[in-house]
């Protein structure tokens, strides 16, 4: 919710919010303060990957909880569980199951279909802030068609998803990838626009 303090009176009250935006502002004549308050900013990685360890130890370091979903044995052995807790379930599940605060973002990074896809549709039915799917902005014109075919999504729950995921920074390397995962998230959670950049 949205804490309005009146800084002559001392008084306050709450109004709904959506999280989104600075989390304090002052208004233009400094007499009063809105401080958004609420749960812990999370992240879902839906899938392991390179790119996946990168978004985990960003968002660690910036005091987001970690939740790493990916079913394949072999990926939850092999990924550093230090900034993160890892779930070895599908994304979609965990979705399904636990849902998402509004301080939630989900990204899914792995380029498997069968992962991404499944996790896109659950995360579309939470109130998650972000949602967001690696691949090229070719990828992302098929995926859509997809999501819109045979996913049961519609345009505007389409339009909602970030594909191509991220800040146009040109990144090559996972963690430049990730960087721009996480730069996109931070954006939105502050409520800035693209253009505001």
């Amino acid at each position: 919710g949205l804490r309005l303090l009146d800084l002559k009176t001392g008084g306050w009250s709450l109004e709904p919010d959506d999280g989104l935006g600075e989390r304090v502002e002052e208004d233009s004549d400094s007499t009063a303060l809105k401080l958004r308050v609420g749960p812990v900013a999370r992240l879902v990685i839906a899938g392991i990957s390179p790119v996946s360890e990168y978004c985990a130890q960003f968002a660690s370091s910036l005091g987001f909880e970690v939740i790493v979903c990916d079913p394949r044995e072999d990926m939850t052995r092999q990924f550093n569980s230090e900034n993160a807790q890892v779930e070895p379930v599908l994304p979609s599940v965990y979705l399904r199951r636990f849902g998402a605060h509004p301080a939630t973002a989900v990204v899914a990074l792995t380029h498997d279909p069968r992962i991404d896809d499944l996790a896109l549709i659950e995360a579309i039915k939470t109130d998650a802030f972000y949602i967001g799917v690696m691949g090229s902005t070719k990828t992302s014109s098929k995926r859509a068609e997809r999501l819109l075919r045979s996913g049961g999504l519609n345009q505007a729950e389409i339009d909602r998803i970030h594909m191509p995921i991220g800040l146009a920074l040109g990144s090559k390397t996972p963690a430049e990838i990730a960087l721009a995962v996480m730069a996109d998230i931070l954006r939105v959670r502050r409520g800035r626009k693209r253009d505001e950049l």
